[in-house]
């Protein structure tokens, strides 16, 4: 019985209670929280149903656990039900129908731990999007792997995300990387203000080398222009392949310039007018943020008749919006942590709710470190680190793993040296060499004629097996929380847990007979245990992006 089977059989008692008239009718909650005691030694799940739902029925916790306890006990699948404290109620299951978890986890492969708690919802998930100019950086690494996993969390829930990268080319920072590609082109050193390393030279050759053109033969403004055009390709051509093969793709890249192309940003501030948000003052047009939250009004078309630059993000927005999103998430940088201000006022002025409609999420620097030292910078790059340099040094699985299994809103630092070990000091290994386990496991009790012919769960009543029965059955409700939090390293960390819960039982557990010795029922039941440890592992590995080997 997994937790979230537990919890539909709750509800389904509260509502026979409803029905006979033991309590009154009131709306109950969609979802009866199950998850697993603190002490394991309490039984195998909680609730805190009593805790949660006897105010409604004008009852203490603990009393309206003990009109709930009865109930509970007379499922089939339960042995004992205590209460603790003012109305926790603790579950322990017989052992047929907690070993039966193992089964049901093998037949429902792939979906098991799928849920439909986003069911119907259209979310818009824009990440990375790293400007054009140069390689992506780990701020950018970093939120490629959190904003890929996240997306597949999301979807695990039921929810239909597109993968969206806001492609930045328009505006100052586009004319300094144009520059900076003319003056190497011409043998000069960089501007001031412009962009160095060796990635510069590179682009700027093979702009010279495709162009039709004698790029150097036309005046600098039209030079400039014919860098700025293939260059900004060349890169982002670039970044397209690295993040493929990170295992990063898009559904959507969006052009900048094209809000301002199509008239988006002129329909924006209509609607924002219409709305009574935007008024003119000293020649600009301004937004009324400051009604909506805001520390200050914002001006989006400066007095010389150009759009600042929140006039984009107005733009950006509401295309979003018009085109079926409900949810627009984006992730930024720790540098934009002062933007989410005026992002939230913007979304608010639209008529929408903020933190619904429109999330911002920040994610925090990453430092890269080699046995406890900092990684010199990148050649090609000049000044950062890159994707590149992290995925040269440890391998994609790796890195994923290591910047999607802690909080993004937290400084992260990476020991490049840990990573290469294929040790259990190494997370990824710990999880990857788990799951090679369950296969070779898998393949060996086929060679002693161990297969799937027998199942009897009451026989998986080792304290390992207990265990690792409890940690399998958390994946849909880690998933849940995963998803509803925006925290995919939830999902790691649950797996390094499930890791440790099956190299515990494979040391005190034998699947496979002695020497000499007859295949019995415990050996096949083990099996089916084993291949479901196999099985959560995969499909964790799978939220994460990150490959569960068979072998390693």
């Amino acid at each position: 019985m997994t937790p979230a089977e537990l919890a539909v059989a709750i509800r389904r008692i509260l509502e026979q209670m409803q029905a006979d008239g033991s309590l009154a009718a009131a709306e109950l909650p969609a979802e009866i929280v199950v998850e697993r005691p603190r002490n394991r030694e309490h039984g195998d799940w909680a609730t805190n149903a009593a805790m949660q739902l006897a105010g409604l029925f004008g009852l203490s916790p603990r009393a309206f656990a003990e009109l709930l306890v009865p109930r509970i006990e007379s499922l089939d699948e339960v042995s004992k039900v205590d209460i603790a404290g003012p109305g926790f109620i603790n579950i322990t299951l017989n052992l047929a129908s907690a070993g039966a978890l193992a089964k049901t986890i093998v037949e429902s492969g792939s979906s098991f731990g799928r849920g439909e708690t986003l069911k119907g919802l259209k979310m818009n998930l824009e990440f990375v999007s790293a400007n054009p100019t140069g390689p992506i950086h780990m701020g950018g690494t970093r939120w490629a792997a959190v904003g890929d996993s996240l997306a597949r969390v999301l979807e695990f829930q039921g929810a239909e995300v597109t993968r969206e990268y806001y492609f930045n080319d328009h505006g100052e920072q586009i004319d300094r990387f144009a520059r900076s590609l003319l003056a190497r082109a011409k043998g000069l050193p960089a501007p001031e203000d412009g962009y160095g390393g060796q990635y510069i030279e590179q682009i700027a050759n093979a702009v010279m080398k495709s162009s039709a053109k004698d790029i150097l033969n036309l005046s600098d403004e039209q030079a400039q222009e014919a860098f700025r055009a293939e260059g900004v390709e060349l890169m982002f051509g670039e970044i397209r392949q690295s993040l493929h093969e990170f295992g990063v793709d898009f559904d959507v890249y969006f052009h900048e310039n094209s809000l301002h192309e199509s008239k988006a940003v002129e329909k924006a501030i209509t609607r924002l007018r219409e709305l009574g948000h935007v008024f003119d003052q000293d020649g600009a047009v301004w937004l009324r943020s400051t009604e909506f939250g805001d520390d200050r009004d914002r001006v989006i078309v400066k007095s010389d008749g150009n759009a600042a630059y929140i006039a984009g993000d107005l733009a950006y927005y509401l295309d979003k919006r018009e085109r079926g999103f409900d949810r627009c998430l984006i992730m930024l940088g720790a540098d934009h942590h002062g933007y989410v201000q005026r992002m939230m006022a913007m979304c608010a002025a639209f008529g929408d709710e903020p933190g619904v409609n429109l999330e911002i999420l920040i994610g925090q620097m990453v430092n890269l470190l080699r046995d406890g030292e900092p990684v010199r910078m990148s050649k090609r790059a000049g000044t950062v680190v890159t994707m590149e340099d992290l995925v040269e040094a440890v391998g994609v699985d790796a890195a994923r793993y290591a910047l999607a299994r802690s909080s993004s809103n937290s400084q992260l630092d990476i020991d490049l040296a840990q990573l290469s070990k294929k040790t259990n000091d190494n997370p990824v290994f710990y999880v990857q060499y788990a799951h090679a386990r369950t296969q070779q496991v898998a393949v060996n009790a086929k060679s002693m004629s161990v297969d799937h012919s027998s199942f009897d769960p009451s026989l998986l009543n080792h304290p390992t097996e207990t265990d690792l029965l409890a940690k399998l059955g958390e994946l849909p409700r880690l998933a849940i929380q995963a998803a509803e939090f925006r925290e995919p390293h939830r999902i790691a960390r649950y797996l390094e847990e499930v890791a440790g819960s099956y190299h515990r039982w494979y040391d005190n557990c034998r699947v496979i007979p002695l020497a000499d010795k007859p295949v019995e029922a415990i050996h096949s039941t083990r099996l089916w245990l084993n291949d479901a440890a196999g099985v959560v592992l995969r499909n964790g590995l799978g939220l994460l992006g990150v490959s569960a080997p068979e072998r390693m």
